[in-house]
């Protein structure tokens, strides 16, 4: 389900492979569970009073991940939401449930962010080449030809399992909510085997909750934003052991460089083109992993200056990082600075 798109943060922000920066132990190793899915890697850690029940998770975790991918998948054309977008008409159509709930969570964030994030952005995003990855600069008249086949305003939520659009051929596109949407699905098919202590991680997006069994926090690698460099910026360190999703969506991994000059991945979806700012990361931590997983994307396309503003309307922690030549500053919600069930450390505390 999950490849790059427009509002997508799929390993921009990637945790390292060794994501558990805790020292050796002598307690019980927890118990792990990894595999490829919506197109990247997924890795569940967590605390398992009983071994033998592994294999059973292990089996539901696959079942609900090809679930999801057939409601979800906008890369699949027997998907439900797929389906949907087939329709080139304007009469209601059923989908589900959960399609029309991340609708209109998507729609709420929508607004906040006065537009600039939209689940319809995706004919911008062909139309810069990001699809094909062959860099296009679209003319003036492309763009607002374009700009008319966008807007979550021409999606109309008709009850709680029937969408219709105001124009045939809108498409819409849940890859920037969808993984988050599937981290919480895992976690909470986990606490639904009474699992209270736990690590669940797709694609660099994740929910912590818990501690390990001789009660030291989870710690998490934070990469720093430099396409050129894979070390850490910062470790996440989730002390009080209450629910809590890192969500990261980042510019510094997918790019066009054309003439001398950088052309963002993550496009704005008001003016259609590619974002200017130097905001390189906006994380946002939330315990549902749904709304941080929107939240992240939708600060991302606002930038600091104006996604601080925002993230403060609406309570949001959230923690940007923004990138002038090789320095590198951090600027922080109201809500981020308030935060004490996560602490931000230095790695080279770790060393």
């Amino acid at each position: 389900m999950r490849a790059v798109t427009s509002f997508t943060s799929t390993l921009f922000c990637t945790f390292l492979a060794s994501y558990l920066l805790t020292a050796c132990s002598k307690a019980p190793e927890p118990t792990k569970i990894e595999g490829f899915a919506q197109g990247t890697t997924y890795h569940l850690t967590f605390i398992l009073p009983d071994a033998k029940q592994k294999a059973a998770i292990a089996a539901e975790v696959t079942a609900e991940l090809k679930r999801i991918d057939a409601s979800i998948s906008n890369y699949r054309k027997d998907s439900t939401i797929e389906l949907f977008n087939a329709q080139l008409d304007t009469q209601p159509h059923e989908v589900n449930d959960e399609i029309v709930n991340l609708i209109e969570y998507a729609r709420t964030i929508s607004k906040a962010s006065g537009g600039c994030y939209d689940l319809t952005i995706r004919p911008l995003f062909d139309l810069w080449g990001f699809k094909k990855d062959a860099f296009h600069m679209p003319s003036d008249e492309e763009l607002q030809q374009t700009l008319q086949l966008i807007g979550m305003d021409k999606l109309i939520t008709v009850d709680a399992t029937h969408l219709q659009k105001t124009l045939p051929n809108l498409r819409v596109d849940l890859s920037s909510i969808g993984q988050g949407y599937s981290v919480e699905r895992l976690a909470n098919l986990l606490e639904s085997h009474q699992i209270t202590s736990y690590i669940v991680e797709i694609g660099g997006e994740l929910k912590v909750r818990g501690k390990k069994t001789d009660g030291i926090p989870w710690r998490i690698a934070m990469e720093k934003p430099i396409s050129t460099e894979r070390k850490i910026e910062k470790v996440a360190v989730f002390e009080t052991g209450d629910p809590m999703s890192l969500m990261p969506s980042g510019t510094y991994h997918h790019f066009f460089d054309n003439n001398g000059k950088r052309y963002s991945h993550i496009l704005d979806a008001r003016t259609g083109k590619p974002i200017e700012h130097n905001t390189v990361v906006a994380n946002a931590f939330i315990e549902s992993s749904t709304l941080a997983d929107a939240w992240s994307t939708a600060l991302l396309c606002l930038g600091s200056d104006a996604g601080i503003k925002v993230a403060d309307e609406n309570n949001i922690a959230a923690l940007f990082v923004e990138q002038n030549g090789e320095q590198l500053t951090e600027k922080k919600s109201k809500a981020m600075d308030k935060l004490t069930s996560v602490k931000l450390d230095d790695p080279e505390k770790d060393k």
